[in-house]
C-alpha cells in the first residue's frame, strides 16, 4: 500500500488540531468594539449605583423631615404661605426661627413679625397637602444655599389621591378641587 503523496512529502493530509491565530491588524476594530462595550457596561453600572445612592440619601430626607416640626410661615389671612414655580404651588416651611428669619431678610421683610404654625412633616405631607385645592409641594428652608430640598406632589411623597402621578394613570388636574370632606372632585 502507499502512502499519499502529501504524507510522502512530509505533510499532513489534514490536521485536527488549529493553531491560534495571530492578532492582525483586522482585529483592532473588534477588540476596541468589546473594550467599548466593558467601558459601557461599567458606566451604566457606577450610574446605577450612583441612582440608588440618591435614592437612599433623597428617601433618608424624606423620613427625617416626616418626623421633624417645621414652621410654616403664615400670610395675613392666615393660611400658609405659598408661591408657584415650574407649574407646581408650594408651600414653604422651615426648620426653625433662623431659617425662616433668613428667608424673610431675603425677601425684604426682615422688620415684621413673622406669624408661623409648628407642625409635624408627616402631618403636612399627609394631611394639609390633600386638603389642598389643588396639588402643592413642599419648599423646605428656601433661600438658605445649599440646604434646602423640595417635595414634590407626587406618589412616595404625598398620598396617591394629592399626588400629580396619580396611581390609577390618570394625572390629577391641578385645578380639581375638594368636596368639603376632603375627597377631590373633578
Amino acid at each position: 500500500m502507499s502512502a499519499p503523496a502529501s504524507a510522502a512529502a512530509g505533510t499532513p493530509a489534514s490536521t485536527s488540531a488549529r493553531t491560534p491565530a495571530r492578532p492582525t491588524a483586522g482585529d483592532a476594530p473588534a477588540q476596541d468594539q468589546d473594550l467599548d462595550q466593558e467601558q459601557s457596561r461599567a458606566q451604566e453600572q457606577e450610574q446605577d449605583q450612583a441612582s440608588r445612592l440618591r435614592r437612599r440619601e433623597a428617601a433618608a430626607l424624606l423620613g427625617e423631615f416626616r418626623r421633624t416640626a417645621v414652621l410654616l410661615p403664615l400670610g395675613e389671612d392666615g393660611s400658609p404661605l405659598t408661591a408657584e414655580f415650574g407649574g407646581i404651588q408650594w408651600i414653604y416651611a422651615f426648620s426653625d426661627e433662623a431659617t425662616l428669619a433668613r428667608f424673610a431678610i431675603a425677601r425684604g421683610e426682615g422688620a415684621r413679625e413673622w406669624a408661623y404654625d409648628r407642625v409635624l412633616g408627616a402631618r403636612l405631607l399627609d394631611a394639609a397637602i390633600p386638603a389642598m385645592p389643588e396639588p402643592y409641594g413642599v419648599a423646605l428652608d428656601v433661600g438658605s444655599e445649599g440646604e434646602g430640598a423640595l417635595f414634590p406632589p407626587v406618589r412616595g411623597i404625598v398620598p396617591d389621591g394629592a399626588a400629580l402621578d396619580a396611581a390609577d394613570g390618570d394625572p390629577r388636574d391641578v385645578h380639581e378641587t375638594t368636596d368639603g370632606n376632603g375627597e377631590f372632585a373633578r
